[in-house]
Parts: structure tokens; sequence; C-alpha cells
């Protein structure tokens, strides 16, 4: 069998940049055990895999070690994959998903995904966090699917150095690490040992928790935002009064070639 895939650079303008996403388009869904071992194979944070259904497209996102319910990334890569390389004409794609419908639309330059947003919960630190970080102090510590670690300076992010072992042993999907930025709204990095990622360049779902949580500390619903550490990636974030959050930037192509199993 000989399976077509493209490995696109989502929230950068320019390959090298942002996150490197596998898109697997799929004319039929292959064995779930097949679908985790390309994952594993291509070795990226996410291998994503679409299939059109008349007006939907099914889409699974899978990391080298599980399948996961939301990736920001690897839709915005799959959009771009869709209009830019496969034709579609559409100005809007519907995508099923395990979270639901999602959306991404063409807004110049630029892709917009319509995401659900969450609303972060203050909660205590617990033992062993800050260690794990190599952090001594952090403002604040909040909770969806994800930590959120606040921090009083940028700088304090872009030197980390995690313990990855040590923060594979808290039970969230992974832990954002953010602080207010010069030239962005707000930075962060994002580690994820626990589904097989030590560190995302660009997490666009752990976005859907830093906007609403910035929003509301900045006061403003449009927020400019960057993630990464050696390696880095630009987004758009809209915090919508609906409980959605859309999530916007480009991409572009790295590689296209031919899996065979």
């Amino acid at each position: 069998m000989q399976l077509e895939m493209f490995q696109v650079d989502a929230f950068s303008a320019t390959a090298f940049g942002g996150n490197p996403a596998a898109v697997c388009p799929l004319e039929a869904w292959l064995p779930d055990a097949t679908l985790q071992q390309i994952a594993a194979e291509n070795n990226l944070s996410e291998t994503a895999y679409v299939v059109g259904n008349g007006e939907l497209f099914e889409l699974r996102w899978f990391t080298p070690t599980v399948e996961v319910d939301l990736c920001g990334h690897a839709t915005l890569a799959t959009a771009w994959v869709l209009f830019e390389q496969l034709g579609e004409q559409c100005d809007t794609l519907r995508f099923a998903t395990r979270s639901g419908e999602l959306r991404v639309r063409r807004d110049g330059a630029r892709l917009a995904m319509d995401f659900p947003a969450k609303q972060p919960q203050a909660v205590a630190v617990p033992d062993g966090l800050l260690q794990a970080l190599g952090l001594e102090r952090i403002e604040a510590l909040y909770r969806t699917d994800d930590y959120l670690v606040v921090v009083e300076d940028q700088a304090l992010i872009a030197g980390l150095e995690p313990d990855f072992a040590a923060l594979a042993a808290f039970d969230v999907r992974g832990i954002a690490v953010t602080a207010a930025g010069t030239h962005f709204d707000f930075v962060s990095r994002w580690f994820g040992p626990r589904v097989g990622v030590n560190e995302d360049p660009v997490t666009g779902s752990a976005h859907t928790s830093l906007a609403p949580y910035w929003a509301e500390r900045l006061g403003k619903r449009s927020l400019t935002a960057e993630q990464g550490g050696a390696r880095k990636g630009q987004l758009h974030c809209e915090v919508q009064d609906n409980g959605r959050v859309i999530i916007s930037g480009q991409a572009a192509l790295f590689m296209r070639g031919t899996i065979f199993i």
C-alpha cells in the first residue's frame, strides 16, 4: 500500500519555523494500530489523518505514542494541505473530531481555526512541579487539561531546562509556562512528556486555555502570541463571546512524499 504524506511547518510563514506536522490524506480509515505505527515512525509531535465524508472531513491526530483529543498545529497543517495542495475551493473547511466540529477558514495570508475555549481555574501548586521545571518561584498556577504556569519574566521561559521524567508524573496532558511578552502580548513554552512529546514547538490547542487567561488579564480580546524555545512560531488569537477562540497562523510546506506499508 502507498499513502501520500505532507510535512508542513505550521504557525510559520517559512519552512524551518513553527511546528512540523505530518498530514496523511486517506480514502478510508486504516486500523488504529497502523495509524499509530506511522505516527511513531514519523516521530513528529503530531501526525494528522484526514478522510473526506460528504461536506465534512473526519480528522484524527496521533503523537508517536497516543491518539489525542485536540491538536491545533496539525489541524492548521491539514487545512493548509487541503487548500493549497489538494485544491479545496470552499472558504471554510469543517472537520469532525474527538473535540466536536472544528472549522478552519481563509483569513488573508493566515488560516483561522475556530476552537472551543477552556477557562483556566486557579489551583494549588503540587509538590515537585517547580523543581521539575527548574523554577524557584511562579506567579500563579492554573489548570484545564494542561497546567498553566505563569511567571513574571519571559526571560525565565527562554532558559527553562525541565526534568521531563519528573514532569511526566503529573496527571495533566502537558505543562504550559507563560509570561507577558515584549514583542507579543504573551509568550509560552509547552512540555508534554506524558503524551510522548517532551517539548512541542507551537501548541495551538494550548492556546484555547492561554488566550482566555491572557484576554482577561490584559483586558483585550485580540492577542498576539509566540511559543517555543530554540524553534518558535507565531499565533494570533481572538477570544469570542460564544465560548470559542479563533487561533490563526500561517504554514509552509517542507516535504511531500509517499509512505510504503
